[in-house]
């Protein structure tokens, strides 16, 4: 096969370039956009008010990187039965930390490279009526 056949059948060093429209500029997603994400997904996840926790976004390894501080729902004390069903606090933070992640990662289109969580506390988890 010469060069000329090689560049019609994409296979040599004269590969047709994809037809895909290009627009012209970027996009700049501020950081306090990236905060606010980040505020409601947690507070979503964890079913906390957003104002009980906080969030600081970084650059880490080609994507972000969060540090949240957040109160972590637990069942009334007197509650035995949800106790015992519970999942031990580091489990849960662990899940936690890979659910933002990912759906940090998913709303806002960039690599959560690593997810920092401090829990500042316990908060009674609000229970929902069956209806």
């Amino acid at each position: 096969m010469d060069s000329a056949q090689a560049g019609r059948t994409g296979g040599g060093a004269h590969r047709v370039a994809d037809a895909a429209p290009t627009h012209p500029g970027r996009t700049v997603v501020r950081e306090r956009v990236l905060v606010r994400v980040a505020e409601e997904a947690t507070a979503d996840a964890l079913r906390v008010q957003r104002g009980h926790l906080s969030v600081e976004v970084s650059e880490a390894r080609g994507g972000m990187a969060l540090t949240i501080s957040t109160p972590l729902p637990v069942p009334e004390l007197d509650d035995i039965d949800a106790i015992q069903q519970g999942t031990p606090v580091l489990e849960r933070v662990q899940a936690i930390q890979n659910q933002l992640r990912d759906r940090i990662t998913q709303l806002t289109g960039r690599d959560v490279t690593r997810v920092n969580m401090t829990i500042t506390g316990a908060v009674i988890a609000a229970k929902r009526r069956v209806l």
